[in-house]
């Protein structure tokens, strides 16, 4: 049967915003109580184009934001301390055009496989697909497998830091919208995000910083903000649009070596026509049986 073909996406920038901005949306799925009754809290990331920013924030009439509403924005990024990665070694790549430095699948090529082994067993048994076994009924194992082996560009990991801003009208709102970010990982801070079939570790601070204008008497709109600090251990993968070797590399092993041979130097053909063969051995039968058994 042939192989079944996967497609993965490069880990990137990108692939990590998207598995925080999703982790909020979609996997703490905040619901808060509004004038309007019982409401989904709008999620917004600061850093999208004006365009797209837009069309995404939610506004009354007036062209003013309606609370509650929670901000994401990555704030800073940092190559990951050495002896805090999973690989703290740095693995050279190929050295080839293709590049590929790090191994992620390996597989055998039936079909290679297939002729090596059918061309071996027509050689010495006369007829494809004979099947092999010693003179005690013992299958023989295939010395020619034809391996194909994947490998990826090395991941080069980084510290990102995310700023979450939750901003509410009210007391209460802030109270609930809080609540899943405080017990989610129970007892620890750690949990993990997933996203295009990577997983990343991600860390809450301990801390939430809250600001509010309860105590100012003016005609001021009221407001209560808290930050949750978010700290993601990622990984990105190649240069993205800019890469120019492939993003995942195939190679193939050698099963089996050969090279040409100089008959001449070697006295298979003679060039003088003397006959040096009288006091040789004369030259073995072809054998039936499979070389290692060969006694």
């Amino acid at each position: 049967m042939p192989h079944k073909v996967k497609t993965l996406k490069p880990s990137n920038f990108e692939t990590i915003d998207s598995a925080v901005f999703n982790w909020i949306d979609k996997i703490l799925d905040i619901y808060s109580t509004t004038n309007q009754g019982w409401k989904k809290v709008h999620v917004m990331w600061l850093t999208a184009e004006r365009a797209a920013q837009r069309e995404r924030r939610r506004t009354n009439g007036a062209d003013a934001l309606i609370f509650p509403m929670i901000s994401v924005e990555r704030t800073s990024v940092g190559k990951t301390a050495v002896a805090s990665r999973p690989i703290p070694g740095n693995v050279f790549p190929v050295r080839d055009y293709r590049k590929g430095s790090y191994r992620i699948h390996k597989r055998i090529n039936q079909e290679k496989t297939k002729n090596f082994r059918n061309a071996d067993s027509i050689d010495i048994y006369g007829q494809n697909n004979f099947p092999w076994k010693d003179s005690f009924g013992k299958k023989i194992p295939n010395q020619k497998v034809v391996y194909q082996t994947i490998t990826a560009p090395m991941p080069v990991y980084y510290d990102l830091s995310y700023t979450i801003n939750i901003r509410t009208d009210y007391q209460q709102q802030m109270n609930e919208i809080m609540q899943p970010f405080m017990v989610l990982a129970g007892g620890i801070n750690q949990f993990i995000l997933e996203k295009d079939g990577y997983s990343y570790e991600a860390f809450i601070e301990d801390n939430y910083p809250s600001d509010n204008n309860v105590s100012n008497l003016s005609e001021e709109e009221k407001k209560y903000e808290t930050t949750v600090t978010l700290k993601v251990l990622g990984f990105i993968l190649g240069s993205g649009k800019n890469q120019e070797t492939p993003k995942m590399v195939i190679r193939e092993n050698a099963v089996e070596l050969k090279f040409q041979r100089e008959r001449v130097v070697l006295g298979d053909i003679n060039e003088y026509g003397i006959d040096d063969n009288k006091d040789k051995e004369p030259l073995r039968p072809r054998h039936k049986e499979p070389f290692p058994f060969d006694n």
